[in-house]
Parts: structure tokens; C-alpha cells; sequence
């Protein structure tokens, strides 16, 4: 287990959300290998996530950790102690940078008999990518970490992909369009076989650069249900960008299906949840009924846990997903939002609560 210093570092892209008319932070990057901290960061804010059974305050007696704290130097040994508590059958535990400054410190909890989202076997093969593809990836993943550093990290998916404004990404974004031309055969046999995980996350990150659309979405979809978290983030990614081509023309990109995006809320893995909330505000953007129906059959519980999460960037899609589930109009939901009234969003979708009028 890898000591929490090494925290994800999740860059914010601005990205204007269909019909609210709100300028939000969205992280819909691909998640770069964070630098180390010279001392382990304090924690800000802690939330939990997968909680049904099992009360809180026997997950927090066996966390021993507050607001205020260092974050400790084993993940690992807090996940097991943590296990021990009957009902719990996986713990996750996810450092996020960062709010003022501080950790945000996601406890995941997987119970036995509640909804979960199902992974496939790891892959056994030894298929590689050209040696200049994986370069070309690491390279680009330090320059996505520079951009969110400096706080140049605006994100332009018009295209059906990721195109950043900084200049040192979007050089290698532009070298991607050509690699997915080149290597599409490598990059999909890669994605589908390969037994090293990095193959397969940059595989999946540079397959969506692929001119037509229509052609690697099933891909991207298969390695939705990946082993490695890695993977599921970057094709979750690409998938969202060619969502929200289709909304904007359906002959240029096809219909994404948001069946394991709603299967992924139920995920015990925090980047998980967090990108599958994000796709699912475009997929969501036109209402349809079979859609938010499923959304409220299958995953209302765990928006609603999300949507009440302390950190408002990551609390603001669970959110307005719960709302459209409740069936508000997104003027409702904004002026619910911005007046701090959450519990009467959330009380109309669990038809605990009166809607106002």
C-alpha cells in the first residue's frame, strides 16, 4: 500500500455544465502521478461513502483520525483496521488535493449485500505499446500536473476530446490525434489484453483521439469495467467528451449508454464515483425518463451520500443529478444550491420533504 503522501492530485477543469448556466469545477482530468510532499499534508475535510448498515461512528472509532491531522503514513493499515468491522467487506480510502490547502480524505465502505459495481479479471497478456506511445503519455500526464499547478488548466472537449489551453499538454494532445491514427490496432489490443496496467490507461486515453467516434466507443465502454481504477478514469473521460459531441451533433458522435456510469456510483473507489457523476450530467442533459429512472432505482442512496459530501467542487454533480432525479427544473436546482438548501432537493427526490413552490 503506498504511504498517503503520495496524494491524488485531481486538477479542476472549468467546464460550463448544459442548461444550468453555472461555471463549475469538474474533475474530468486524467488523474497524473502526484509529486511527493516533503511532510504528510493535514486533513481538511473528511466524508464517507457506502454506508448503509454499518454506522458512522464505528467507522470513525476505527479510523482515529480528525480534521486537523496528518494524514497517516499507511493507508493500508487504517483500510485494515477498518475491515475488521463486521458487516464491512472493503475499504477504500482516497487523499484528494485539496481544499484551503488541506487533504480531503474520501473513506469509502463496501457492505456485504448493498449494491456494488462488479470489475473483470485482470488481463494476462504481454502486448505492448510502441515505446514512443507510453513515453508520449507519461510526459503528457506531468504536463497535465504542471497546468492544474499553475492553475492553467481550462479544458475544451468541442471536439469529442480533451484539447487544454496550456500549451505544453495540448503539444502533446495534438501528437495523440496522430498516434490514434497510427496505432489504432495496438491501442485497442493493448486496452483489451495487456497485463500492464499504465499500457492499458494511456492505451485508453489516447484511443479517444481516434477520428471517428463511432468506431472505438465500444471500446472505451469495455474498459469501463477494468481492474485498474486508472483505466475506468480515462475511458469515463473520453466517453463524457463523446457524449456531449453527440448532444451537440449526433452525425459527428454516437449515443453513449449510461448503464455502468449508473452501475459506477455504487463504487466503492472514490475517482470512480466522482468521474461517473460528471458523465452522467451530460448523459442526464435531455431528461430522459428510462435514464433518471434508473438513476433513482439504482443509485439514489449513493447520490444522495455524494451530494451532501463537504467539498462543494465535488458535491455540485451528485447534486444536480439528485435534482433532476427529484424532477426540479434547473433553475430550481441552481437557486437551491446557491442558497445552501440542499436538504429540500434531496428531500423531493427521497420523497421525504415538500417541494417548494
Amino acid at each position: 500500500m503506498p504511504p498517503f503522501p503520495r496524494l491524488t492530485f485531481v486538477p479542476l477543469f472549468f467546464q460550463r455544465l448544459a442548461l444550468t448556466g453555472i461555471l463549475v469545477s469538474t474533475a474530468l482530468a486524467q488523474t497524473p502521478e502526484p509529486k511527493p510532499f516533503l511532510e504528510a499534508p493535514r486533513i481538511g475535510i473528511i466524508d464517507f461513502y457506502g454506508l448503509h448498515k454499518v454506522p458512522e461512528a464505528k467507522i470513525r472509532h476505527a479510523l482515529s483520525l480528525k480534521p486537523g491531522d496528518p494524514l497517516p503514513k499507511s493507508k493500508g493499515d487504517v483500510e485494515d483496521r477498518i475491515d475488521q468491522i463486521g458487516g464491512v467487506v472493503e475499504t477504500q480510502l482516497s487523499a484528494v488535493c485539496c481544499e484551503d490547502g488541506k487533504a480531503i480524505l474520501y473513506v469509502g465502505i463496501a457492505e456485504r449485500e448493498q449494491p456494488h459495481f462488479d470489475i473483470r479479471e485482470e488481463p494476462t497478456g504481454d502486448v505492448k505499446l510502441p515505446g514512443e506511445v507510453l513515453d508520449a503519455y507519461r510526459q503528457f500526464l506531468g504536463t497535465v500536473n504542471e497546468a492544474a499547478q499553475k492553475g492553467m488548466a481550462e479544458d475544451n472537449l468541442a471536439q469529442g476530446h480533451s484539447l487544454m489551453s496550456y500549451g505544453p499538454a495540448r503539444t502533446w494532445q495534438n501528437l495523440f490525434l496522430e498516434f490514434a491514427k497510427q496505432y489504432t490496432k495496438e491501442l485497442r489490443t493493448v486496452l483489451r489484453d495487456s497485463a500492464d496496467e499504465e499500457e492499458r490507461a494511456a492505451a485508453a486515453c489516447i484511443l479517444a483521439y481516434y477520428g471517428r467516434k463511432f468506431d472505438i466507443v465500444e471500446d472505451l465502454q469495455f474498459a469501463m469495467k477494468d481492474p485498474s481504477s486508472s483505466v475506468r478514469n480515462n475511458a469515463m473521460r473520453a466517453l463524457t467528451a463523446i457524449a456531449a459531441l453527440n448532444r451537440r451533433d449526433p452525425q459527428a458522435a454516437p449515443k453513449v449508454s449510461p448503464t455502468w456510469f449508473i452501475e459506477m456510483l455504487n463504487s466503492v473507489v472514490w475517482t470512480d464515483r466522482n468521474k461517473a457523476s460528471l458523465a452522467l450530467l451530460e448523459l442526464t442533459d435531455s431528461r430522459d425518463e428510462q435514464t433518471l429512472r434508473n438513476l433513482k432505482e439504482r443509485s439514489l442512496t449513493a447520490l444522495v451520500e455524494m451530494a451532501r459530501w463537504k467539498s462543494l467542487g465535488h458535491a455540485f454533480a451528485p447534486f444536480v443529478l439528485v435534482g433532476r432525479v427529484a424532477g426540479l427544473q434547473e433553475k430550481e436546482i441552481q437557486d437551491a444550491w446557491s442558497s445552501g438548501d440542499r436538504e429540500s432537493v434531496i428531500g423531493a427526490a427521497l420523497g421525504t420533504g415538500k417541494r417548494k413552490k
